[in-house]
């Protein structure tokens, strides 16, 4: 019996076992140990580590002014911030008085009643202490939920084409005859070629392909299309959208194609549009920011300039991303931390170091004549990109903040990837001949999301 014991305990407890168990004991005992980094202060949840570095010193600066009313800032992962925003509204638990959320999230909080929605509703303080009149309008709209508004914007984050000058200037190019997307790749057309004579172009004349989200989303956007209309009442089926997205698969499909996809923050994209890959693509200001740090190579050898327009007089700009401040409805604190808001996101020197540090343009119009806006731009051959990228700031297109805006942009990547499809399986290259296909996906994927949207009671008896 003791043998049959110790055989069983041996096997179980085998020198590897113990090892292990010896280890996992050690390590539990030392993290036990270390000292808990404890945060004080009314807290702030914010996500992005360049967001981050920025306050710190500018609430360092607040608490020291404010001896009772002292902010702790906390850094949270995407993810972690978004579970712990969502449970905490949900349930009614506290959570932080400040929450800085990126747009996908915030629309989240949107999915029930208003009156239940869990950030301060902010509509009739903005209007009182004219801060509404004080910031870039279009900016407001995504964190607009049935005419109230629940966050102040962080950023404008208009869209420019980025290019490669020195391939277009060198070829004699001049890019302020280009007006219209059909003026880019008329004028443009001589810079395909094919260097290794395997009868493939080795460069392209745009960035875009049927799975880019972004790309359509901000090419839709900027031709006047939507996917919810002020109401949030879905509009997946536009025919705007259908003729865009038609458009689009001419130049990414087909043996007369002129654009390839291109990662936009990927080591293999950063590499290809360094050797010459692509002449063109949509860069909104956080993502020139992103270029300089990641493709340093680049300096000098880009320009910007207004998007070409769908049509004559049309949109030159775009828009993708977003952030905004708000305070949690559970908050105890609502002067402090309205106080603190505005304090932050009004601020010259956080306007400014957030411009220098990550290309991101201010939301408050009265900061757009800083002189940091104006400097020349080594990364784009001397430009004051700012300035270029604030001049489209008032024209960015109105987004929506319906909850299923996500959704409504998978779907719509599904329509690009089938109608991409539909014209390589019928040999169909021509935008007009490819529209009603686009249309007819478009009408059934609408009719399936519309089923969806439907059984959400509280947004069915709010939007009549």
């Amino acid at each position: 019996m003791i043998q049959r014991l110790r055989k069983q305990m041996g096997r179980f407890f085998s020198p590897g076992a113990l090892i292990i168990l010896i280890i996992a004991a050690v390590t539990s005992v030392l993290v036990a140990l270390l000292p808990a980094h404890e945060i004080k202060g009314i807290p702030i949840w914010v996500s992005a580590p360049p967001h981050y570095a920025a306050y710190k010193p500018l609430i360092e600066t607040w608490n020291q002014q404010h001896p009772d009313q002292q902010f702790g800032l906390h850094l949270l992962h995407g993810r972690a911030q978004e579970r712990r925003m969502l449970a905490g509204f949900l349930s009614g638990t506290p959570v932080a008085d400040l929450i800085e959320v990126q747009l996908g999230i915030a629309a989240k909080a949107f999915l029930g009643p208003v009156e239940e929605v869990g950030f301060y509703d902010l509509t009739d303080r903005l209007h009182a202490e004219g801060l509404y009149a004080q910031i870039n309008q279009p900016s407001f709209a995504p964190y607009t939920s049935r005419g109230r508004i629940f966050g102040i914007p962080h950023d404008v984050h208009p869209v420019l084409l980025a290019y490669r000058s020195d391939i277009v200037e060198a070829a004699g190019i001049d890019v302020s005859k280009i007006e219209t997307w059909d003026d880019y790749f008329r004028i443009l057309k001589p810079l395909m070629r094919d260097f290794d004579g395997d009868g493939r172009p080795d460069r392209y004349l745009f960035t875009a392909d049927a799975t880019r989200s972004d790309v359509i989303s901000m090419l839709i956007a900027q031709a006047g299309g939507t996917l919810f209309d002020a109401h949030d009442h879905l509009t997946l089926n536009n025919p705007i959208n259908a003729r865009v997205l038609a458009k689009m698969i001419t130049w990414t499909t087909g043996p007369d194609k002129t654009s390839i996809e291109v990662g936009a923050n990927t080591a293999a994209g950063h590499r290809q549009r360094l050797e010459g890959l692509v002449i063109g693509s949509l860069v909104p200001d956080w993502m020139a920011g992103q270029w300089k740090i990641e493709n340093p190579g680049l300096a000098g050898k880009m320009k910007l300039m207004p998007i070409p327009a769908w049509e004559k007089g049309g949109r030159r700009t775009s828009v993708v991303g977003g952030t905004m401040m708000g305070i949690s409805k559970t908050s105890e604190n609502f002067d402090a931390a309205w106080a603190l808001t505005k304090f932050l996101y009004t601020s010259p020197a956080l306007a400014e170091r957030t411009y220098r540090t990550a290309s991101i343009i201010s939301p408050v119009k009265a900061l757009w004549s800083l002189p940091v806006y104006d400097e020349p731009d080594p990364f784009f051959s001397g430009q004051p990109s700012g300035r270029l990228f604030i001049e489209q700031a008032p024209h960015v297109p109105p987004r929506p903040s319906s909850p299923y805006n996500e959704t409504a942009m998978q779907k719509l990547v599904t329509v690009a990837i089938a109608l991409q499809a539909y014209a390589e399986r019928h040999g169909i290259y021509d935008a007009e001949k490819l529209v009603p296909e686009a249309q007819r996906l478009l009408d059934h994927a609408q009719v399936a999301l519309q089923k969806l949207i439907s059984r959400n009671v509280f947004l069915k008896e709010e939007n009549p």
